[in-house]
């Protein structure tokens, strides 16, 4: 609803180095936080059946930042969101990837909207092997995604988006 609105505008005023460069870094900064602060609390919870709406809702208004500011990362805010109001490490990054489906599937369909249906089939067959590859390569990404995360927290993601944030606010100020 927020990129149907306000798609244009959203792109004219925050797509640029230094809010993607910022959100790098303050994501990485508050995944860091979650994790100190989990570390010290238990988990309320532990599994998707006893997440609420409430919790949805909190956790969706994650996402939306996301989509506002570039460089957020939608399952970075999502996995950040969820772990602040005491969901477990394993069901935020479930519950991600489920709302990831409509959320990817409008965003793309924003785009087609915006961009136009006309697509020659030599377009066509190339957006349907990205799909599925980007299709494939998505499982397997979970797939290890799940794993690492029961066995690691998410400080060294933390970590990895403050350098690239650093990074990216050196490389552009200075060429």
């Amino acid at each position: 609803i927020v990129g149907l609105k306000w798609d244009d505008e959203i792109e004219e005023h925050f797509y640029n180095y230094k809010v993607v460069a910022i959100m790098l870094i303050l994501i990485g900064v508050l995944f860091i936080i979650a994790e100190n602060r989990n570390k010290h609390l238990k988990p309320t919870t532990n599994s998707l059946d006893e997440l609420t709406y409430k919790q949805a809702f909190i956790i969706g208004l994650f996402q939306l930042v996301a989509a506002v500011f570039p460089g957020t990362s939608r399952s970075g805010a999502t996995i950040v969101g969820a772990l602040l109001i005491g969901v477990s490490r394993t069901v935020a990054a479930e519950f991600t990837f489920f709302l990831a489906i409509p959320v990817m599937f409008g965003a793309s369909l924003l785009k087609l909207v915006k961009f136009g249906f006309a697509f020659t089939t030599a377009e066509l067959l190339l957006l349907v092997i990205g799909m599925l590859v980007a299709f494939v390569v998505s499982m397997l990404t979970i797939k290890f995604l799940m794993s690492y995360i029961k066995k690691h927290d998410f400080k060294a993601f933390g970590w990895y988006r403050i350098i690239l944030g650093i990074i990216v606010l050196i490389y552009f100020m200075v060429f």
